[in-house]
């Protein structure tokens, strides 16, 4: 899986992944400008590997605006998604930049997390089987491309635990890989970015 459809994947997760509606309304003030941040701990589970490859770092998800997915160790890179396409740099170096034109999977994945987001789980269970079990503070959540061979969306299943947000997720691909994302020091606030991290989003838009 590119590194690409996994952070759009987690895009998507990081706030749409909760029990029912209600919980959705908990977050459901999520709305422009509101920030969810944390630290992430990521380790890939690749056949042929004896060991998962293991990452860490952390996240600052932006309403409206993208998320910023700095990984700090073992190499210091940073990936910024926003509706406009996706950007990448490493030491300071721009490594990476495509447009969200070329990205169509993006536009789906967002419209999905704005629905979601609303309460309204339509757009997401038209892509995927979901199966929820649990309560709002612990709560299981499966969800399966209900299009097999979708080009969108190459993964046999996502599982994802939490309660107030997301704090587990498993991605499994097609031939067994797979992808766990364990989210820690999770806060939601209104408080401004800072200045780099607002130049940061800012990269992510232009052209």
């Amino acid at each position: 899986m590119s590194i690409l459809l996994r952070l759009c994947l987690t895009t998507l997760l990081l706030l749409v992944a909760l029990p029912d509606a209600r919980a959705a309304e908990r977050l459901g003030d999520f709305t422009d400008g509101q920030v969810l941040q944390g630290r992430f701990v990521q380790l890939r589970q690749l056949s042929g590997f004896p060991a998962p490859l293991k990452s860490e770092g952390r996240f600052i998800l932006v309403a409206g605006r993208g998320l910023i997915w700095q990984a700090e160790t073992p190499f210091a890179v940073t990936t910024v998604i926003s509706p406009a396409g996706l950007v990448q740099e490493a030491g300071g170096v721009e490594t990476m930049r495509l447009p969200a034109a070329r990205l169509p999977f993006i536009a789906r994945l967002y419209a999905m997390l704005g629905g979601a987001l609303s309460g309204d789980w339509q757009g997401l269970e038209e892509a995927f089987t979901v199966a929820r079990e649990g309560s709002d503070t612990a709560w299981n959540l499966r969800l399966l491309p209900r299009k097999a061979g979708d080009a969108a969306i190459p993964f046999r299943e996502i599982l994802i635990q939490g309660g107030q947000f997301a704090d587990r997720v498993e991605i499994v691909k097609p031939d067994g890989d797979r992808d766990i994302l364990t989210f820690l020091d999770q806060r939601l606030s209104g408080q401004p970015l800072s200045a780099e991290d607002m130049q940061l989003l800012d990269m992510a838009g232009r052209r």
